[in-house]
């Protein structure tokens, strides 16, 4: 069976969907329609743009969506998802693609995200760390146990989670979890502490513009980071996606229960390849791939 993975904030780069935009009239069209959707070429930034100008959480989220749609509408006629999946903001781009939303109104959704989630990490100093070689269990006590607000954010692969919280918890929490044994404890340059309680005011305002948009039954399943179940319902998949901006992103049992239920080939697409070395240390027989025209 084939799942398709749809990668989140961070596989940005410089020029990316420029090749799809020339080679596709399919992605071409999906790419001129969203800088009208936007009101700024989004575009001019994606395909010229620097690193910098990329990082800017109003054109990087978007930026990562449209790449994945692009992608999925270049090659319509061959796409048949059995299973989706996305990580973190990825998870839009997998609603898209399995006709859960019109990817304008994800594309709208997304851009209201980023906004939201900014003002959030403008409104609380914080951040985000990667434990190293340490086990999902053993990190998430370990962030309950210190005085500091950070939680365990991103259950990327075994070995592999991020944290999240405020400067003071995160630092914390880093020094605990390395007298306890973790390899590395990296703080990451991000603007947040995304997937955790300080997200609150962006949930929020998230929360109005999903419950407007109208959700329909899925193409295949999806399995979402809050439950890293199948989901078909629309009116649970609002709910999950509401809760996800405050909620950890499940990733290995995501991963790990697509495979049990009978994904065996796994595509990402999306800009780089971030979820195909996850998805190898997580179940390391089964095919990976990045989704190409």
């Amino acid at each position: 069976m084939k799942a398709y993975i749809f990668p989140g904030q961070g596989s940005q780069f410089p020029g990316m969907a420029k090749e799809l935009y020339e080679k596709s009239w399919r992605a071409k069209e999906v790419l001129d329609a969203a800088n009208d959707i936007l009101g700024f070429r989004i575009t001019d930034i994606m395909f010229n743009g620097s690193e910098e100008d990329l990082k800017q959480t109003r054109v990087t989220q978007p930026a990562i969506f449209l790449h994945s749609i692009a992608l999925i509408k270049a090659i319509e006629e061959e796409f048949a998802p059995d299973k989706v999946a996305g990580h973190s903001l990825g998870e839009f781009s997998a609603l898209a693609a399995a006709g859960v939303l019109g990817w304008e109104d994800a594309l709208r959704l997304v851009a209201i995200r980023a906004l939201a989630m900014q003002k959030a990490c403008e409104a609380t100093p914080s951040t985000m760390a990667a434990i190293l070689g340490l086990d999902d269990h053993t990190v998430d006590e370990t962030c309950r146990e210190v005085d500091g607000l950070v939680v365990a954010a991103n259950f990327n692969s075994p070995g592999q989670v991020v944290i999240s919280g405020t400067m003071d918890g995160v630092n914390q929490a880093c020094e605990v979890l390395k007298q306890k044994g973790a390899k590395r404890a990296i703080l990451l340059n991000v603007g947040g502490a995304f997937h955790s309680p300080l997200m609150e005011p962006a949930r929020e305002e998230l929360e109005s513009a999903i419950n407007e948009a109208k959700f329909f039954e899925p193409v295949g399943a999806i399995y979402q980071n809050v439950s890293a179940k199948a989901t078909s319902d629309p009116e649970q998949i609002k709910k999950n996606l509401i809760a996800q901006l405050t909620s950890p992103v499940r990733w290995t049992e995501t991963i790990t229960q697509m495979y049990a239920d009978g994904a065996t080939h796994f595509i990402e697409a999306g800009p780089g390849k971030v979820l195909q070395g996850l998805v190898r240390k997580i179940v390391n027989d089964a095919s990976i791939e990045s989704l190409t025209i």
